[in-house]
């Protein structure tokens, strides 16, 4: 068990199930990742895969295997992190994830924090996954909802995020604005695919509009967005401080009910570090300027 490269390839291919799939993460050529396993199972005297077709499938030993490496992987991901953020300076990488729809406030202040700080690689990452901060997957998460619990994380609270319902011109012209919540049983919406959402509006919008008015789902708020610009019917929006997006018109009021709390997440590992600390104070300072009713 002294060669962890050997190890390390075992692992991807019974996580992906195929040589050329581990080759790629692997950044190897498909031959090393095959000579790899051959020497490990003669190693351990053991089969790892069943080899069939499709790719590879891990025996019990293999995933046994798979198990201990995955955490050993875990664990040096985790050290790369923390050392990728002790740095005295505001460079290297730095990792921020957060929901895309807070892309238009974010992007913003992250190209002025790098022109501030040259020698930075911003990596934005955008999306409903958890990036796990324990692992050193990412410097800063920014969150929605409840306020996160993970342990070792630091979390303070950042700005609230209202919505409210819009709709195209087009469509107000054809069917008119609701209004009441009566009135919504006569009109054609969109939301999110997950009933189970955290969102708390999209969550409000399951609960409150016949299933067979809303007309259009996706698991991707951009989706949703461009459905409700295109017409297919009213959506909900984040607000940011006008009571119009480019040319949608809102058609109802915000609600407290719809609001989501915003949360800034780091690990307390590189919570004090100076790049964390330089980029939170930055972020923070930025908010106060932002139009948020």
């Amino acid at each position: 068990m002294d060669n962890w490269d050997e190890i390390r390839t075992a692992y991807q291919v019974a996580r992906l199930g195929t040589v050329s799939g581990a080759a790629e993460v692997l950044g190897v050529h498909h031959a090393t990742v095959i000579r790899h396993v051959d020497a490990l199972e003669q190693r351990l005297g053991v089969k790892l895969f069943q080899r069939h077709a499709r790719g590879y499938t891990a025996t019990e030993a293999g995933q046994d295997l798979m198990r201990v490496a995955q955490t050993t992987d875990d664990q040096f991901s985790q050290l790369a992190g923390r050392i990728k953020g002790r740095g005295e300076s505001v460079g290297g990488e730095l990792v921020v994830t957060s929901l895309s729809q807070l892309s238009p406030l974010l992007a913003p202040v992250l190209a002025r924090f790098r022109a501030e700080h040259p020698e930075l690689i911003v990596r934005f990452l955008t999306g409903t996954r958890l990036f796990r901060l324990e692992y050193g997957e990412a410097h800063v998460a920014i969150r929605a909802g409840r306020a996160p619990d993970q342990p070792d994380n630091v979390v303070q609270p950042f700005i609230t995020q209202h919505h409210a319902l819009f709709a195209s011109p087009a469509y107000v012209a054809e069917f008119g604005r609701p209004e009441q919540v009566e009135d919504y049983a006569k009109h054609r919406f969109v939301t999110v695919d997950d009933r189970a959402t955290r969102a708390p509006f999209h969550r409000w919008l399951w609960e409150n509009v016949p299933e067979e008015s809303i007309v259009f789902r996706s698991s991707e708020e951009q989706a949703l967005q461009e459905a409700v610009r295109a017409g297919v019917g009213i959506g909900f929006m984040p607000i940011w401080g006008e009571g119009e997006i480019g040319d949608l018109e809102q058609v109802s009021p915000a609600r407290e009910e719809w609001s989501a709390q915003l949360w800034l997440v780091t690990h307390v590992d590189l919570h004090r570090t100076i790049k964390v600390q330089t980029f939170l104070d930055f972020l923070k300072a930025e908010a106060k300027t932002w139009s948020i009713p």
